[in-house]
């Protein structure tokens, strides 16, 4: 019994820790009853989707998930959807309201294909808890024949609701205003692309060594798709990920590159898992860092698309650059004892001066007569004592063999 009890409390535990993450999802789907117009639909779930969090004073995206459409009569080209929600945020406003362009209807049939459309969240500078978005009437017509509408109204009292995080915890949703370099007729830029963006500091940095930060970024649902445009380059092509830094001594901003996936033109991008990015302090001190731009292309200094971070509301990330100082003791000490030629002189100096003030101590008389060079002849003496002791006993050994010859004779 007490396994079982551990067992559902273990299960309980599960259930709690779960509950919430899947609720943190910003996404509900809400029920419409629609009649008259081009769309024979007479009832749809219409799902609206937002980022988890956003950041007072910026924007965010939310997408109106609309979903597959029958229409009465088949259009005779080919044309798109248009589709008009009225929204009333609370904590916010739409910088966008109106119509927007949905899904294609393709030429001759009937049945169209779920599509979605994005307005513009604008949360109230210094707001704080949650903005809160209640979905109303929705208006569904087709771009060739808009005087013809199909009006869907729902009776949900719910809400979509986004919490507004503080910038210092969690992941930073990053709302990055992308546009083509060169310009151009692209319909899919310029684009409101939110990331969520995280930024990995190393465990310890010195000054004057590079310091390896990790950054990650996931585009969030109910984003504009980050899409490649016509042109862009579908042979190695890199995405550039640019960090904003200050203090000890760190440039301004530090650039990384990653190489993206597979590109397929007129396809959502997908950005790389991770991107290293390297900055240089000079001091020691606490460097700063929050998220910088974005570029994707070939080369950082000409990409295809640029996509430009706000200046304002970001979460900062920080870590701490310690002294250098036992880098160069290292690496000089070395230097310093193979360079020196001071032990070797003075070990060679003491060998040879040494014996010298030996010898004369032993063979310099204490009281014997001035002799002019004594015990400092040195080898040449010894040399001259030796060749004389030889000559004598040549001398000694000539005489015995002289007196053995005449005593033989006698």
């Amino acid at each position: 019994m007490g396994l079982t009890g551990i067992l559902a409390i273990f299960v309980g535990s599960v259930f709690v820790v779960s509950t919430p993450t899947a609720a943190l999802a910003a996404t509900k789907q809400f029920a419409y009853t629609c009649s008259g117009g081009p769309f024979s639909n007479t009832s749809i779930s219409v799902g609206l989707t937002a980022p988890d969090t956003a950041t007072a004073g910026q924007s965010f995206d939310l997408t109106v998930n609309v979903p597959s459409l029958t229409l009465t009569t088949a259009p005779t080209t080919s044309t798109t959807v248009q589709a008009t929600l009225a929204l009333t945020p609370t904590g916010g406003s739409v910088s966008d309201a109106g119509a927007k362009t949905g899904a294609t209807v393709t030429s001759g049939q009937t049945t169209v294909p779920a599509g979605n459309v994005t307005y513009k969240i604008a949360v109230t500078a210094g707001a704080t808890g949650k903005v809160s978005l209640k979905p109303g009437e929705l208006k569904l017509a087709i771009t060739s024949a808009t005087t013809t509408v199909t009006t869907c109204t729902t009776t949900s009292t719910e809400v979509l609701d986004v919490t507004i995080g503080t910038g210092g915890g969690g992941d930073d949703v990053v709302a990055y205003d992308c546009d083509l370099v060169s310009g151009g007729g692209d319909a899919d830029y310029p684009a409101d692309v939110n990331i969520k963006v995280a930024m990995t500091p190393p465990t310890s940095a010195t000054a004057n060594a590079d310091a390896s930060i990790t950054w990650t970024g996931t585009i969030q649902s109910g984003s504009d798709p980050l899409k490649a445009p016509t042109g862009f380059p579908t042979t190695s092509p890199k995405m550039f990920v640019t960090v904003k830094a200050s203090g000890a001594g760190v440039p301004t901003t530090a650039t990384g590159e990653a190489t993206l996936g597979t590109v397929t033109i007129g396809q959502a991008i997908t950005l790389p898992t991770s991107v290293t990015v390297k900055i240089k302090p000079t001091t020691t001190g606490t460097v700063t860092l929050t998220a910088g731009d974005l570029a994707f292309g070939s080369s950082a200094s000409s990409p295809t698309i640029k996509c430009l971070a706000p200046t304002t509301g970001l979460k900062t990330y920080t870590f701490t650059v310690g002294s250098s100082t036992g880098t160069p003791t290292t690496s000089s000490t070395p230097t310093k004892t193979t360079s020196s030629p001071k032990p070797t002189k003075t070990s060679t100096a003491t060998v040879t001066v040494t014996p010298s003030s030996s010898t004369k101590k032993s063979k310099t008389p204490k009281d014997g007569a001035d002799t002019g060079g004594g015990g400092e002849a040195g080898p040449d003496g010894r040399m001259f004592i030796l060749t004389g002791t030889a000559l004598v006993g040549a001398a000694a050994v000539g005489g015995l063999v002289m007196r053995r010859r005449n005593a033989t004779r006698g």
